[in-house]
C-alpha cells in the first residue's frame, strides 16, 4: 500500500537531574561535594533510507519517544546519556510542524539525517557549585525537559522524469517497457492507483529514474479523479514527459487540458521542461505518422516523439533525448 502522508507525535528525552553527594574524607567539611551531572536526554533523529518507499509504517505506530538521561551519582559520576531514537523515512520525505505547517526538514539524499527534537540538557551536580565561601553546597540542578511535538510527514517521490497523461495513455506500459517496474496494466481507466518508480538502464552503465503518476483528468487540480492526490510527486522531477494516446480525437486539446491541470496545481510544475510523446503508434503506419510529425505543442520542446511501448518503436530515440536533457 502506498502511503504518502502521516501525522506522528515525537518526544525527546528529559535530562537527568544533577546529584547532591559528599565524599567521606577526614578533614574535608562534610566530605566535600561530589555530586555528578545528569545525563543528556536522547534526541529524536530522522534518517532518509532509499530502501523505504512509503510512510505505511507510521499508520501503525504514531508515537516515538527517546530515552531520558540518567541522574548523576556520587563520587563525581555523571549520569548516562539517554538513548537517541532513530526514525527511518523514505528519501524525499518532508517534515513539517503539524500545528504551524512550518517546514522543518526536507530529506532528499540517502542517509541524510536531521535532529527534529533535541534531548534536554542534564542538570549540574553540587560539585559544580562549590566556592571558597560555600564548600559544602547542597544545591543541584534538575534536568531540562525534552521537546515534544506533532509532526507531519509528506513524501514526494524523487525522479528524473515524470510521466503525465490521461488514463490509458500508456504510462504504465511505457514504464514496464523501459524499466524493471511492473505496474498493473488493464484496459480500463485508473488501472494505476498509486505512483510507480522505474529505474531505466541507459546504454551500459547509466541509469535514470522515471515516475509513473496515476492518470490526470480535467479538474484534477481541484480534486477530481486521482491526479490531485499524486501531482505533488512530480514537483521534484526535472522533466515532464507528457503521453498522448494516438487514438485521441484532438491531440492539442488533450495536451492543453493536461497543461492547464499542471499549471493550476503548482507554479513549480508550470516551469518544468515538457516533452510530448504520442503513444501506441504501432496502430498507425509510417505514412500516417509522417503526416502527424508537424504537430506543435505550445510550451513543450519542439521535438515530438512517436512511440510504441509494445513494439519498441521510437523508444531508443526517446531515451537518448531524455538522457541528453537530464544531463544538460
Amino acid at each position: 500500500m502506498f502511503i504518502d502522508t502521516a501525522k506522528i507525535f515525537i518526544k525527546s528525552g528529559k535530562g537527568g537531574n544533577g546529584a547532591v553527594a559528599f565524599r567521606r574524607e577526614k578533614f574535608v567539611p562534610k566530605g566535600g561535594p561530589s555530586g555528578g551531572n545528569g545525563g543528556k536526554g536522547g534526541d529524536v533523529i530522522f534518517i532518509a533510507d532509499r530502501n523505504l518507499h512509503t510512510l505505511l509504517d507510521f499508520t501503525y505506530k504514531r508515537k516515538y519517544t527517546a530515552d531520558d538521561g540518567a541522574p548523576g551519582g556520587s563520587a563525581l559520576k555523571d549520569g548516562k546519556n539517554g538513548k537517541d531514537i532513530i526514525i527511518k523515512v523514505p528519501v524525499g520525505t518532508i517534515i513539517k510542524n503539524f500545528e504551524t505547517d512550518e517546514l522543518i526538514a526536507d530529506l532528499t539524499e540517502h542517509e541524510e539525517s536531521v535532529i527534529i527534537a533535541k534531548g534536554g540538557k542534564g542538570g549540574k551536580g553540587n560539585s559544580n557549585f562549590a566556592t571558597s565561601t560555600n564548600q559544602a553546597p547542597r544545591k543541584a540542578e534538575p534536568g531540562k525537559p525534552g521537546e515534544e511535538k506533532f509532526v507531519k510527514l509528506e513524501l514526494k517521490l524523487i525522479a528524473d522524469v515524470g510521466l503525465v497523461g490521461f488514463p490509458n495513455a500508456g504510462k504504465s506500459t511505457l514504464i514496464s517497457a523501459v524499466s524493471a517496474a511492473r505496474p498493473k496494466i488493464a484496459d480500463y481507466p485508473f488501472t494505476t492507483l498509486e505512483p510507480n518508480l522505474g529505474i531505466v538502464k541507459y546504454k551500459d552503465f547509466n541509469t535514470f529514474v522515471v515516475a509513473d503518476i496515476p492518470g490526470i483528468i480535467e479538474g484534477a487540480h481541484a480534486g477530481k479523479g486521482l491526479g490531485h492526490k499524486f501531482l505533488k510527486h512530480i514537483e521534484r522531477t526535472k522533466i515532464l514527459l507528457i503521453l498522448i494516446d494516438i487514438a485521441s480525437e484532438d491531440y492539442l486539446k488533450e495536451y492543453k487540458i493536461l497543461l492547464n491541470e499542471l499549471n493550476e496545481f503548482s507554479d513549480v510544475l508550470s516551469d518544468k521542461q515538457k516533452i510530448v510523446a504520442i503513444s501506441k503508434c504501432d496502430l498507425l503506419g509510417d505514412e500516417e505518422i509522417k503526416e502527424l510529425s508537424n504537430l506543435k505543442f505550445p510550451g513543450a520542446d519542439k521535438k515530438v516523439f512517436f512511440i510504441s511501448s509494445v513494439s519498441g518503436k521510437g523508444i531508443p530515440k526517446l531515451l537518448d533525448y531524455l538522457w541528453q536533457q537530464i544531463n544538460n
